[in-house]
C-alpha cells in the first residue's frame, strides 16, 4: 500500500476511535510536558530550596515549644532586657512585659511560617499566572491554624507548659498578618504596570 492508501484508511476509520486517539494523546501519562498528575515537587533541588526551609521553621517552632522555652526559662532572657531598659517597672508591669513578649514572638514565628509557605506555593513565578490566589491563602491560612494547634496539643503534654486555645487564634492572626502583607503587595504591583 502506498502512502496514499494509509491515509485514505485513516480517514475511513470509525470516528469513535479517532476521538479516543485524540483524548489519549492529550492525557499521555508518560509524556514529560503534560503530566496527568501534577506534582508540587518535582526535583530533589526544588525541595531542598523551597520546601525545607519550612521543615526547618517548623521544627524550630516545636523546639520552642519544650520545656526550655516555657515562662520560667524564657523570662530569664527576656527579664534582664526589660529592666535594664525600664529600671523603675513595677513587678506586675514587668510581667506585662514579658507576657507581651512572648505574645509577640508567638505572633512572630507563625508570621514567618506563612511567608515561607506562601514562599514554597508559589516557588518562581510563572509568566501569566496571578501574584495573588485567595485559594493558596486560604490553605496556608488552614495549615498554620492546624500548625498552631498541634503545637498547643503539644504544650499541654509539657510539664511546665499549657495549651491554650488564644495563642492558636494569635498564631493564625500572625499568619493573617503575613497574608494580608503579601496581598497588599499584589495589589500594588498590579497598580504599577
Amino acid at each position: 500500500m502506498d502512502a496514499g492508501g494509509a491515509t485514505n484508511l485513516r480517514e475511513q476509520e470509525n470516528p469513535e476511535l479517532r476521538r479516543i486517539r485524540r483524548a489519549l494523546r492529550r492525557f499521555a501519562v508518560a509524556d514529560p510536558r503534560c503530566p496527568l498528575v501534577p506534582c508540587p515537587v518535582l526535583t530533589t533541588r526544588s525541595f531542598l530550596r523551597f520546601w525545607l526551609p519550612v521543615l526547618v521553621w517548623m521544627a524550630v517552632i516545636f523546639t520552642a515549644s519544650s520545656d526550655r522555652m516555657s515562662f520560667l526559662h524564657s523570662s530569664r532572657f527576656i527579664g534582664p532586657l526589660v529592666k535594664w531598659l525600664f529600671p523603675h517597672l513595677s513587678e506586675v508591669a514587668f510581667h506585662g512585659v514579658v507576657v507581651g513578649v512572648r505574645k509577640c514572638a508567638h505572633l512572630a514565628e507563625y508570621t514567618v511560617l506563612a511567608l515561607l509557605l506562601w514562599r514554597a506555593l508559589h516557588k518562581p513565578a510563572q509568566p501569566g499566572r496571578p501574584s495573588w490566589r485567595w485559594s493558596e491563602a486560604g490553605l496556608i491560612l488552614a495549615l498554620v491554624a492546624l500548625y498552631a494547634a498541634s503545637d498547643e496539643i503539644h504544650q499541654a503534654f509539657v510539664p511546665s507548659r499549657e495549651g491554650a486555645v488564644l495563642d492558636v487564634l494569635l498564631d493564625t492572626t500572625g499568619a493573617a498578618l503575613a497574608l494580608l502583607a503579601l496581598w497588599c503587595r499584589s495589589r500594588l504591583r498590579r497598580r504599577r504596570l
